[in-house]
Order: C-alpha cells, then sequence, then structure tokens
C-alpha cells in the first residue's frame, strides 16, 4: 500500500536527520522531495504546492527550531499535515431510519458491487443490521448475477428484477420488500460506465430523487489516481454524495486519490477496502492511514482486527496450558486459524512499525501457513496432544502424509520447541523483564 510514496518521502526526509536544527536550507530542500513524491504519487500540483507550503510554515516556526530532534518533528509535522489532508478525523456512517437506504455509485469496474457485498457483510456483522442488497444495474446481468453470488456467501437477501430495465422502479419496490421482510438497511448497486456520461449521471440521480437515500457513497479505484479524483468531482457535482470508499488498496496504489479526494470534494473518505475477501473492508481513520504511508504502521488496527477473532473464553483457556507448559499442536493451529481469519497477512505485517519496509519485496500470500498446517493434519490427534511422543518412525508417517522433506518437519519440530522453551521464560518473568523485548519494543 503506498509503497512508492512511502519510499520517496523517507528519502526527503534524510536531508534533516541528523541535523542539529532546522534551518531554511534543509527545510527547502527537504519540502522540494516531499513536493516531487506527492506529485509523482498523482497528487494534483496545486494541492501538492499548498501541502508543502504548509509543511514549511510549521517546520520553520519557533516551537520547531527548538526541537531536540528535527528529523523526527519532521516527520510528525508531515504525518500531522497529510491527517488533515485526509479529512483529519473518522466520518460517521448514517445508518439510521426504516430502513436506511445507502446508495453506490461510481465507475464501471471500480468495484462497486464487490463493494456492496463488503458492506453488508460489515453492516451484519459488526453492526447487528439486517440488511437487503439491490441489483439496480440494469445494464449488465454479470452485475446482478455477481451481487447474488456475494449475498449467498454472506448469506444477506438479493432483491433483483431480471426483467425491469428501470432502476428507479426496482429502488422503489426493494424498499417495500425491505419494510415487508423487516430488512433495516437497503444497499442499491447502480450501473456504472467505463466513463462518466450524462445518461448514467441522469439514472443515478432519478434514484437518488425517488428514494431520498440517508448515505451516497462514490467508489473510487484507488489504483486510478488522479482521474479518479477527476470523476469523484462530476459525479459531486451532480449527486453530491456524502462519502468516499477506496477500493483496491492491495494493489499498486500510487496515493493521488487518497490523498487529493478529500481536498477536491470537501466530502470525507469513509471506507477503504483490499482484496475480494468480504471481510476485507475498513473504517476509514486518517491519521492511521498518514501513519502507514510514512512507514509506522498502525498498531491501533491491528489489535482491533485480532479482539475481532478474540475468544476471552478460549483466550483463558490457551493462557492456563501456557502456563502449566501445555501448548500443543492442537493449540498451535487454533491460532493459525485465528491470524488468518484477520485478512491478508502482508498487509497484516505491514501494521506493524518498521516491518512494512523489511517485507516489500517478500512474496507473502495467504497460503503461507499451508505447509505448516499439512504437517499438524498429518499427525494423530495423540500426536498433536503429546508432541514428545513423536519419534523417528512418526516423522518419516507425518513427512509423507504431509508431502514434505523430513528436514522441513524436523525443523518445524524444532521451532515450535524454542517457541515453548520461550513462553516457559515469560511465564516466570514480569512483563518488561521478558528476554528480547528491549528489541521487539525498538530498545535493544
Amino acid at each position: 500500500m503506498f509503497q512508492s510514496l512511502s519510499e520517496k518521502l523517507e528519502s526527503a526526509f534524510k536531508n534533516i536527520k541528523g541535523q542539529g536544527r532546522i534551518t531554511d536550507l534543509n527545510i527547502a530542500n527537504t519540502v522540494k522531495d516531499i513536493r516531487r513524491a506527492l506529485v509523482d504519487a498523482d497528487v494534483n500540483y496545486k494541492i501538492a504546492k499548498e501541502f508543502t507550503d504548509k509543511v514549511k510554515d510549521k517546520a520553520l516556526g519557533t516551537k520547531v527550531l527548538m526541537a531536540v530532534n528535527p528529523g523526527q518533528q519532521m516527520v510528525k509535522i508531515v504525518q500531522d499535515e497529510l491527517t488533515d489532508l485526509m479529512g483529519g478525523t473518522e466520518s460517521d456512517f448514517n445508518i439510521s431510519g426504516s430502513p436506511a437506504v445507502i446508495l453506490i455509485a461510481g465507475l464501471q469496474g471500480s468495484g462497486k458491487t464487490t463493494f456492496s457485498g463488503k458492506l453488508a457483510n460489515y453492516l451484519k456483522t459488526k453492526k447487528g443490521k439486517s440488511p437487503l442488497l439491490v441489483a439496480g444495474d440494469v445494464y449488465r446481468p454479470a452485475a446482478i448475477d455477481q451481487l447474488e453470488v456475494l449475498g449467498g456467501q454472506i448469506g444477506v437477501d438479493v432483491y433483483c428484477e431480471r426483467e425491469n430495465k428501470n432502476p428507479v422502479n426496482i429502488a422503489l419496490n426493494a424498499i417495500k420488500e425491505a419494510k415487508a421482510k423487516n430488512k433495516n438497511v437497503v444497499i442499491i448497486d447502480t450501473a456504472g460506465r467505463l466513463a462518466v456520461d450524462e445518461v448514467m449521471m441522469q439514472e443515478v440521480a432519478d434514484v437518488k430523487a425517488a428514494v431520498q437515500p440517508t448515505e451516497i457513497l462514490f467508489v473510487v479505484d484507488s489504483m486510478t489516481g488522479q482521474d479518479a479524483v477527476n470523476t469523484a468531482a462530476a459525479f459531486n457535482e451532480r449527486l453530491d454524495f456524502s462519502g468516499v470508499v477506496l477500493t483496491k488498496l492491495d494493489g499498486d496504489t500510487r496515493g493521488g486519490a487518497a490523498l487529493s479526494i478529500k481536498y477536491t470534494v470537501n466530502k470525507p473518505i469513509k471506507f477503504s477496502s483490499s482484496g475480494e475477501k468480504m471481510d476485507t473492508l475498513d473504517v476509514f481513520y486518517p491519521d492511521r492511514m498518514a501513519q502507514r504511508i510514512l512507514g509506522m504502521g498502525d498498531i491501533v488496527s491491528l489489535v482491533e482486527k485480532a479482539q475481532e477473532q478474540f475468544d476471552a473464553e478460549e483466550a483463558a483457556k490457551l493462557e492456563k496450558k501456557i502456563r502449566k507448559n501445555q501448548f500443543d499442536f492442537e493449540d498451535f493451529k487454533t491460532q493459525l486459524q485465528q491470524i488468518k481469519k484477520m485478512g491478508n497477512l502482508k498487509d497484516l505485517l505491514g501494521m506493524i512499525p518498521g516491518v512494512g519496509k523489511q517485507i516489500k519485496d517478500l512474496d507473502i500470500n495467504d497460503d503461507a501457513f499451508k505447509g505448516i498446517e499439512a504437517m499438524i493434519n498429518s499427525m494423530t490427534l495423540e500426536e498433536r496432544r503429546n508432541p514428545d511422543i513423536i519419534n523417528p518412525s512418526r516423522k518419516q508417517r507425518i513427512a509423507k502424509g504431509s508431502g514434505k522433506e523430513l528436514a522441513e518437519l524436523n525443523q518445524f519440530l524444532k521451532q515450535f520447541e524454542q517457541m515453548k522453551d520461550m513462553m516457559k521464560m515469560m511465564n516466570k518473568m514480569p512483563m518488561g523483564r521478558m528476554p528480547g523485548m528491549g528489541k521487539m519494543m525498538g530498545r535493544g
């Protein structure tokens, strides 16, 4: 996510890192490189210049001149300005009404239909709502099929009228259906085009006038940069939408859309989305995104994702087993499954401060744990619960059953024992005195 922009900003800060104080000269060089990095990320030049002018003014302020570490102070100033540029704070999402009606708009290929499914899943699983998805694209049968498939995956009803070519009638009929079936949120997926045209604009405007939505979300392909911002401006002029959704953040995202769109249309970014899985939708937090762009990670989001998979009762049992040094392969497999539910593995690792840069060239996919799981699954229940009984003949059988070499199995078993030893040591020490904690916290 924003890898190229992050690298160029880090390079820009080198002008000032290690300097004893902030001066006109080192600020000028740093600001120039920051502006170039933003323009390369497809941020409009006017926005980039205004942004860097603010950074320069703050950096040359009296308080900054007294700073102990000018490099860190500069990063903080840029972080604050990036946060402000992207909206400052999390934006509210209005789902009041009986039912609440949410209208989804955007160009074809921006990810509207997939986002509609993700939003329905988010409202169902995290907000306790009973949503109804509406297939409002009367031109693309595949869009109706896709929405029905997504609805089936997440257990949400989909309303469609395949022979009806009037999107306004479909939307109004869907709201009647929602009321009859006690659905409290209606999500209308509208038609898109490859480019902005009058027919599409009028059609979406007519649906808006008929259903009076509580939210109108404009979906933006974040890989398209400044083009997405220009399209958003055209849509906003006609629809006056309430918020923006950034999709495909797991792709080769340059950053232009995320950084420019709030400034251009003065509408908040409400959600960000990556991947095809239905649980990869996040509320957009400008401060957290600024941290990620600057390579500072996003620990808060990582903890929140972990808590979503957290089972207090199971955690208590696990803690008890660890304290008794009884952690086994059954427990380990359960932990792996919980990690997998949290989302894309490389994305999760990128939320840890300092790790994103280290793994940027590594190919880490969601199948990373498959080999480990195969070895555990090839063990008998007794072996999983009592790893000490795994002798050479058992190892041969497990390796063969998992399709792994004996050396790979031996390495895994060794690493598992080392992990158990570390857990045992941690149990004997107070928090903060655990071996390796200094390095883990960046103090080693």
